[in-house]
C-alpha cells in the first residue's frame, strides 16, 4: 500500500507544473525560456528511481533553475500506473527531442524502434548524460541505438558495463572517498561525505582517459557511520564516480557523460550525493558548478529499501500515478519482504 501524504507549498501556486499522460515536468518557479531541460529516465526493478527521479527533478527545478522532464515505466496495454517491473514498459522518450542532458538509471530495458530513435538523435548530437547505478546496464535485447547495441549502452556511452557487486549486497554499504588528484574538479564542490547503504560495485573497464573523481570504500556494515573494511578488499578501492567521453553513434563526434554506481534511491538520504549529481548537471551542461548547491528536499523524502519485488500484481496494487509524484507529494512505498532494519532515512510527515 502506498503512504501518501501531501504539504503545502508556497512555491507551488508560483510554479507551473505541467503534466501530459505519460511524463511529470516541472518548471522553475520563474519562467525561463533558456532554461536548460533534463529529462530524468525512471524504470528499474531494485534501486527504486520511481522514487528517485521526481526527487531529484524537484530539486533541480526548484531549487536550480532547470526544466525536468520525469519519464517512467508504466503497466503493460496502456495502463496509468507506474510499473517499476514492466522492462518494455518506457514511455515519453520523445521528450529527449528537446533535451540537453539525459539522467538515466534504468535496468535492462527493451525500448521499442521508435523510443531507440529518440535515445539514437540525442547520442548523435553529442549531448551529455548522466549515469546513475543500473545504467551501466541500462537496456538488454537485440535493438541498437545506431552503431551501439543495447547492451553496450553503458560500456559505450558511460565508460563501464555491469561486472558483479564487489561488496556484500544488503550487508556492507559504499563510503565515496575523494580521488587526491581530482579533488579540486568542480563536480566536487563542497562535496566530502558519501555514503551508499547500496554496496559498491565492480568496475573494470575504465582507461587513462577517464576522470575519476571518487572511489568506493567498501564499509563494514549498513550504518553511515560504519568504517571502511581492512584487506584486500579495498585494495584497491573501486571507483564510484567517474567523467567519460563516448563517440556518438554515427562516429561523427564526441559527448561527455558522468556516471556514479551509486544511486539507489536511499543512497541518496546522502545530501554530498545529491550535491555530486546537481554538480553533474551544471557541468555537463556548461554552467558555471556552484560552491555549495542547494540539495535540501523539496518534498519529504522516505525512500524505500532497495531490492527486487516479487509479489503479483505489485505495482498493479500499488496503483503509483504521476498525481502522487507532483509537487507538495510525498508518496511511499513500504520496504521489499525481507529488507533489513535502516533507521537512517528523515521522518516522514504524517499523513
Amino acid at each position: 500500500m502506498i503512504i501518501r501524504s501531501s504539504c503545502l507549498l508556497l512555491l507551488v501556486a508560483a510554479t507551473q507544473l505541467t503534466q501530459a499522460a505519460d511524463r511529470l515536468t516541472f518548471n522553475p518557479p520563474r519562467a525561463d525560456d533558456n532554461a536548460k531541460h533534463i529529462v530524468l529516465i525512471a524504470g528499474d526493478e531494485e534501486y527504486r528511481t520511481e522514487e528517485s527521479m521526481p526527487m531529484l527533478g524537484k530539486i533541480l527545478s526548484q531549487k536550480h533553475g532547470f526544466k525536468c522532464t520525469v519519464i517512467f515505466a508504466f503497466g503493460p496495454d496502456g495502463a496509468d500506473y507506474i510499473d517499476a517491473g514492466n522492462q518494455a514498459g518506457l514511455r515519453g522518450l520523445d521528450a529527449l527531442d528537446s533535451a540537453d542532458l539525459m539522467l538515466i538509471g534504468t535496468r535492462f530495458r527493451t525500448p521499442d524502434a521508435e523510443g531507440a530513435k529518440h535515445i539514437t538523435d540525442f547520442l548523435n548530437a553529442g549531448k551529455p548524460v548522466i549515469g546513475i547505478r543500473t545504467a551501466t546496464h541500462a537496456f538488454r535485447g537485440n535493438g541498437k541505438f545506431g552503431s551501439i547495441g543495447y547492451g553496450e549502452f553503458g560500456r559505450k556511452v558511460l565508460g563501464e558495463q555491469w561486472v558483479n557487486h564487489h561488496g556484500g549486497h544488503k550487508r556492507q554499504g559504499c563510503r565515496g572517498v575523494v580521488e587526491e588528484t581530482n579533488a579540486k574538479h568542480a563536480v566536487l564542490n563542497s562535496v566530502k561525505d558519501v555514503f551508499a547503504p547500496s554496496d559498491v560495485y565492480s568496475v573494470t573497464h575504465l582507461t587513462d582517459t577517464d576522470t575519476i573523481l571518487m572511489r568506493g570504500a567498501v564499509t563494514e556494515t549498513l550504518d553511515p557511520a560504519s568504517k571502511p573494511i581492512e584487506g584486500d578488499k579495498n585494495n584497491p578501492m573501486q571507483p564510484l564516480a567517474w567523467l567519460h567521453t563516448y563517440m556518438t553513434p554515427d562516429g561523427q563526434g564526441e559527448g561527455r557523460s558522468f556516471c556514479t554506481t551509486a544511486g539507489a534511491s536511499l543512497d541518496f538520504v546522502s545530501e554530498d550525493l545529491r550535491r555530486l549529481i546537481v554538480n553533474a548537471a551544471y557541468h555537463l551542461t556548461g554552467q558555471d558548478v556552484p560552491s555549495e548547491a542547494d540539495v535540501a528536499f523539496v518534498d519529504p523524502f522516505y525512500p524505500s529499501f532497495y531490492g527486487f519485488i516479487r509479489v503479483e500484481d505489485y505495482w498493479k496494487d500499488a496503483d503509483l500515478k504521476l498525481d502522487d509524484l507532483g509537487l507538495g507529494k510525498s508518496p511511499h512505498l513500504p520496504d521489499p519482504n525481507g529488507s533489513p532494519d535502516w533507521n537512517f532515512r528523515p521522518t516522514p510527515r504524517a499523513n
